[in-house]
């Protein structure tokens, strides 16, 4: 019951975060393409690297884990929704930029997990 527990706030606090910064992303920046979703998937990405990176080595409660990379990132990013978005770029004959989506998706986002898991391993060095 409390891992059900963990994963509803997380999932709630996930997608409460989700929700704003796509928002906000889409009030400044209009247009066709995704941009709020891309910049959750991302800034996911790097989070979910960060924390890996600063966690790895230490041993960290399972409920914490659950919270956190389930709950919280769960409902943060968005893979179902880009894969959408994606799919409707298609068929509108957006080709181009649905390629791009896909391509900035997957690869910004491998490399931001990187850059995270890196820079938090850094971090941990230099507060050693």
């Amino acid at each position: 019951m409390t891992k059900i527990i963990l994963l509803l706030t997380g999932g709630a606090i996930g997608t409460l975060a989700r929700y704003g910064l796509s928002g906000l992303t889409h009030k400044y920046f209009e247009g066709t393409f995704p941009l709020g979703t891309l910049m959750v998937n991302l800034l996911g990405s790097l989070i979910i690297g960060l924390i890996w990176g600063l966690w790895e080595s230490n041993n960290i409660p399972t409920g914490v884990r659950t919270f956190i990379f389930i709950g919280i990132l769960g409902g943060f990013t968005t893979f179902s929704s880009y894969a959408l978005e994606t799919i409707n770029m298609f068929r509108d004959g957006e080709m181009k930029m649905a390629i791009i989506n896909i391509l900035a998706s997957n690869i910004l986002g491998l490399l931001l997990v990187f850059l995270g898991f890196v820079a938090a391993r850094g971090l941990i060095n230099i507060i050693r």
